[in-house]
């Protein structure tokens, strides 16, 4: 068995240990953007190089002939590396282009769920030209001056500009969407919702869905959910695969949405769809409003999500690739789970310390080090890159418990390094509660 990953973060070494603690023990072959120490120490070879210089990975493909592929990042799951690969005879646990466009536009989402009558979308218009008279209307009258614009197309997560925190004034935005469609050629703008933001993951083989356990990520780089966004300073879930300040209906509709979804996508694109569905939700007022759509595992949701899986995860992607996934074959620990991401002291800002010696300790039983952006040299030693360092993984019955494994192996993380200790506290959390039951309430 080998099976050929294509990495860019933390989030594939979460998936290269899932892959390896399978009874099929699968030789993994490595595409990597850096020399990821984790990745490497599990695969029988590494090729660091661009994933995007596709040429060169099918090349890599054809001489390891894996039985399958697994595509771990955005950029070349929405530029059709599961095409190319499958030209070759290599199916890969990864929409194609046609279907990925789930994530690589936002347009195409929204209007998909409109088309299909998934309502879940917050007001929207997608603009193809530079409308400036109907966009002020729109957010000004429809919208009431709660906006949000978004790139349509890939930009690393750093696309979507919210009035308020990152647009000051309506003026912001139209010039913001006037970038938008220069580059991309067109732009949504939506309506502003008032919630809870959390995701929930499936694994989808065409109209067969089986979900993850919900978690809720931390984007904000500081304290208190301060500061600018990052690609997520943690993450937790809960024991019984929900979260605290959500009901079970939340669960049930944001599940039937995310079914509703590959239904959707599978008419829309006359294929099916195989891999990791990543819903993006809010929690809103009167129930659950997509925010977005992923089209892969996220970073840092896969860091809790597969150390508590206990069925075989190589027989869940065969199971995808072959149309024979069911809710029997996937299986979770009931624990719970809090991430916190080390990172140097300067991000998201600067790279200062990019080069910079940092050590970790001993990973015990109840935890995992996930290791991101950072390389190991000759003498074994680490450096940090730029980027998110490590995400630290604490695991136990309860949040609370976790919290603490994860906070107190942190603090034992030597470098020029910090990381959010408020992530999976009773105190953010109960924060949280509130803020549904105040919402909810006020509409009784």
């Amino acid at each position: 068995m080998r099976v050929l990953l294509i990495a860019s973060s933390a989030r594939e070494h979460a998936i290269a240990d899932a892959l390896s603690r399978s009874r099929h023990h699968p030789d993994i072959i490595s595409v990597c953007t850096t020399a990821n120490p984790g990745i490497r120490n599990l695969s029988v070879s590494q090729h660091v190089q661009s994933i995007m210089d596709f040429d060169s990975v099918l090349e890599i493909a054809k001489k390891s002939k894996p039985d399958f592929a697994f595509i771990g990042p955005d950029d070349p799951i929405g530029g059709g590396l599961a095409d190319l690969l499958a030209s070759i005879g290599i199916p890969s646990v990864a929409p194609k282009k046609t279907l990925a466009r789930i994530e690589a536009s936002k347009g195409f989402a929204r209007n998909l769920l409109r088309k299909h009558g998934i309502n879940a979308s917050p007001l929207f218009r997608v603009y193809t030209s530079m409308e400036r008279k109907d966009m002020i209307n729109f957010i000004d009258h429809d919208l009431k001056g709660a906006f949000v614009v978004k790139y349509d197309a890939l930009r690393g997560g750093k696309g979507v500009k919210v009035s308020g925190e990152h647009l000051s004034s309506v003026e912001e935005g139209i010039q913001y969407a006037k970038e938008c469609i220069r580059e991309c050629g067109s732009v949504v703008l939506e309506e502003k919702l008032t919630g809870i933001e959390f995701s929930l993951l499936s694994f989808v083989s065409g109209t067969q869905v089986v979900d993850m356990p919900a978690v809720q990520d931390h984007k904000r780089a500081y304290e208190g959910d301060t500061g600018p966004n990052t690609g997520g300073m943690g993450t937790y879930t809960d024991a019984n695969h929900s979260l605290p300040f959500l009901s079970k209906e939340d669960i049930r509709q944001a599940s039937a949405i995310n079914r509703h979804v590959a239904e959707a996508l599978q008419e829309e694109c006359g294929e099916p769809y195989r891999g990791v569905l990543y819903g993006g939700f809010m929690a809103v007022v009167d129930g659950i409003r997509v925010i977005e759509y992923n089209a892969r595992l996220g970073d840092p949701e896969a860091l809790n999500i597969l150390p508590l899986l206990s069925s075989d995860f190589v027989d869940i992607c065969q199971a995808i690739l072959q149309g024979a996934l069911t809710e029997e074959l996937v299986s979770f620990e009931p624990l719970a789970t809090v991430c916190k991401y080390i990172t140097p002291k300067s991000y998201p800002v600067s790279k200062e310390q990019q080069g910079q010696l940092v050590t970790f300790p001993e990973e015990p039983e109840q935890a995992r080090i996930f290791y991101g952006d950072i390389t190991q040299h000759p003498d074994g030693s680490l450096h940090l890159g730029g980027s998110r360092t490590a995400g630290i993984v604490g695991i136990a019955p309860t949040i609370a418990e976790a919290e603490h494994i994860a906070e107190e192996l942190c603090h034992q993380v030597s470098g020029p390094v910090r990381f959010r200790s408020d992530i999976g506290t009773a105190a953010l959390i109960q924060k949280r509660i509130e803020t549904m039951r105040a919402l909810r309430n006020a509409n009784k």
